[in-house]
This record gives C-alpha cells, structure tokens and sequence, in this order.
C-alpha cells in the first residue's frame, strides 16, 4: 500500500537530523585529514608506505570494536547523551593527534584507535533517534541526507587539510577540527530530545504525525534483541555484504586518494587534496537523488525490496566497472571522471542499502547498523592496510582497483540475492 507523504514543512525532526548531518560530516574531517596530513607526516616522520597503511587503517580497529556496544548503549541511555559524549570523546583525540605523533608511532596509533572509539557510535546512536524522529516516507531522504555529511566532510576535509598543511602545517586541520567537534557537542546537547513527547518545541502536526508512526513501530518499550532471528535473516546478511563492498571502495578511497593523485600524476600536496574532494561530490549528488528517489518510488507503489534492490546493486555494478576501466587510466583527467562516476555508484548504492535497518525494525535499527558497520568496517582495516602492502610491493596503484572492484561485484550479487524488506519479528 502506498505510503502517506508527510507534510513539507520544516519541524524538529528536521532539525535533528541537519544536526546529525554536521555530526557526520564532522565524523569524516576528522576521519579523513590524515589522508592528506600523511604525505607531510610521512615526510617528516620517515615513514614507509606500510606504516602509512597502518597508520591510517588504526581508526578502523576501534571503529570496530563499539559499533555493537554503541548500539546497545543507545538503546539504553538514549541516542542524545550517548552520540553527545562520542562527539566531544572523538574531538579530544582530534586535539591530540599532533601531539601523539610527535611521542612515536605508537602513540599516532593509539590516538588513531581512540578516535575510531568515538566515531564508532554516531550510525547506532543516530538510528536509535531516527527510529522515532523520523517517518517512514522520509526514511530514504532523511538517510540521504545524515549520510550526505560523509562526502561533505571529506569535500572540505580534503581540500581544507591540504590547504592549512601547505600553509600552517600538517598539524594546524587537527586543531581546527577538534575545536568544532567540542563547539557541535555543546549545540548537540542544548537543541534535540531523545524523543517527541519531551521536546516542547514540537508542533501539534508533527508530534501526531511521528506519534502516529510510533504506535505501528516503536511504540512500547524495545524488547531483548533477538540475536537468533537476526543471524538468521538472509535480509541481514545481504545489508552486511551491501555494507562491506560498499566501505571496502569508499575507505580505499579516502584513505588513497590524496597518494594517488599525489605518486601516480605527480600533483602536488594541494593539488592532491583538491582532486581527492572531487569524487564525494558525485557521492553527495548520487545520496540525495537516490534517497529522495526511491522515497518517492515506495510511495507510488513500488516494493520496497525492488527499489533497494535495483540502487544497491546498481550502484555497486558502475563502481566495479569504473575501478576495473581506471587501472588503464594514464593521465589525471580520464582518472578523475572514472573514480567521479565510481563515488557515484557507492552513492547510489548507499542511499538505499543503510536505510534496510530501519525496514526491518526500526526498534532494533541501532543494533542491526552496529552489527552491520562492525562486519563494514573490517575493509578499514584490511583493505587499507593491504592496498598499502599492494602500493608498496608493486609500485601501482592498479592491483588495489581490481581488488576493489571484485569486492563490489560481489556485494552487488549477494545483496540482488537476499534482499527483503520483510519487518523483522521481535
């Protein structure tokens, strides 16, 4: 049955989730300055393109390690304090970077896993709002959006970074970003609820609109999470392998890029970062028309399967064909359009795949995205790391592409396989 449109006009979930926007385009400056801060540290601090790897996949070991327990914390304390808290944890070790890669490199990879900590529990924690916040005919575009912060952030992380390290010095973007992390915290903590009924500045439309999806869908008390039934929906398995492919390209290229362009075309450090940006615009543009897209197709009629379905492998489809075609790439402007198209595709194939959560059940969506992300993120650490190991062994970037693109090919199958948009029991 097709879905009721929801009115236009601006009310606080929309506010919460512009905040959740910024948190996520946050998330990813700080994620992705060392990207472009590598080349100078790498520089400076003598290191080897397998250390660099290192350094820049130690993130992902403790982005792994809370996406779970995020989850779980959520649930129980309330996605407000929790995601508050992970922000101003995160920027601390923001703050600290500089500081801890001057100590040695043990330190850098210390401050690298405290970071990952924190950032780990922004998708749990930010679903466990939108299971409340926000309606089912605005799943797709409200998820496009708070998703939009990722090629947001690594658009001004990428060429800020490279500009304030030509500048001022590697170190000067770590500060920069710290400081706003600790200035979102505060405005996170004063403007959003953890729920509708609490939040006086509700409109009496709005709070019966989300009261409404509430009493279907998460209106009583969440019950135990049902481990058994999730590890035995195919549905769960084919988001984990929609999510897995997807992060194995978007974390080889942010983590890459920079040393792509900077090693393969010989651009310069600005240069480099200016052209690393590039791609996440096509990334932004492919997560808004494909969330608000397929919003508009469920609510016409189509199922919901089919429309994720046909954006998740699709996506995934054109980018494992562009990475296999820019193996052959030669010079910096063939390059940059086929790695555009490509941040297109996991776009595209982003905008509907991370909205399955809340399909399933939006009570147990923070629980099913940390799930999801912790399998997700295990790319960030051994995709990363092996494309360095790849780099270094083979003087090219041309076995890391093909790699990639046989990842992606294989999650665009599996997620056409066993999709479904079936509500998950409790």
């Amino acid at each position: 049955m097709p879905m009721t449109r929801p009115r236009a006009a601006w009310g606080r979930r929309h506010t919460l989730v512009a905040l959740a926007v910024l948190a996520m385009f946050l998330a990813y400056t700080d994620r992705v300055n060392i990207a472009v801060a590598a080349v100078a540290m790498r520089a400076e601090l003598h290191f080897s393109q397998s250390t660099k790897g290192l350094v820049l996949s130690a993130f992902y070991v403790g982005y792994l390690l809370f996406q779970v327990a995020g989850g779980v914390l959520a649930r129980r304390f309330g996605g407000k304090r929790v995601l508050a808290g992970a922000v101003a944890w995160w920027s601390l070790f923001t703050l600290l970077t500089p500081l801890a890669a001057a100590g040695s490199v043990a330190l850098l990879l210390a401050a690298r896993v405290g970071l990952g900590l924190g950032e780990a529990v922004l998708m749990p924690a930010s679903y466990e709002l939108f299971g409340r916040w926000v309606p089912a005919a605005e799943r797709g575009r409200s998820i496009g959006r708070f998703l939009g912060g990722i090629p947001l952030g690594q658009i001004v992380g990428f060429a800020t970074t490279g500009w304030l390290t030509a500048r001022y010095g590697w170190p000067a973007s770590f500060y920069v970003f710290g400081v706003l992390g600790l200035v979102w915290a505060a405005a996170w903590s004063v403007h959003v609820h953890d729920d509708p009924a609490s939040d006086p500045r509700v409109g009496t439309a709005e709070r019966e609109l989300l009261a409404a999806g509430r009493a279907a869908e998460t209106g009583s008390p969440a019950p135990a999470t049902p481990w058994g039934r999730i590890l035995r929906t195919r549905a769960v398995w084919a988001l984990v392998a929609a999510h897995f492919s997807h992060n194995w390209t978007l974390y080889m290229l942010v983590s890459w890029l920079p040393s792509y362009f900077n090693e393969a075309h010989g651009l310069g450090l600005a240069g480099a970062g200016l052209y690393a940006a590039a791609p996440w615009a096509a990334y932004f543009v492919a997560l808004q028309l494909g969330g608000a897209g397929g919003d508009r197709a469920i609510a016409r009629g189509a199922p919901t399967a089919t429309v994720r379905r046909v954006a998740t492998a699709g996506g995934l489809g054109v980018a494992a064909l562009c990475l296999l075609l820019l193996r052959g790439a030669e010079s910096v402007g063939p390059a940059l359009g086929l790695i555009c198209v490509a941040a297109g595709g996991i776009g595209l194939a982003a905008s509907s795949f991370v909205a399955v959560p809340l399909d399933l059940s939006p009570r147990h969506a923070p629980v099913l995205i940390g799930f999801s992300n912790t399998i997700a993120t295990i790319p960030g650490i051994a995709g990363v790391a092996i494309t360095g190991w790849l780099v270094e062994a083979t003087h090219t970037y041309s076995t890391a592409f093909l790699v990639s693109a046989l990842v992606s090919a294989g999650g665009a199958l599996l997620f056409a396989r066993f999709v479904s948009a079936t509500p998950l029991a409790d």
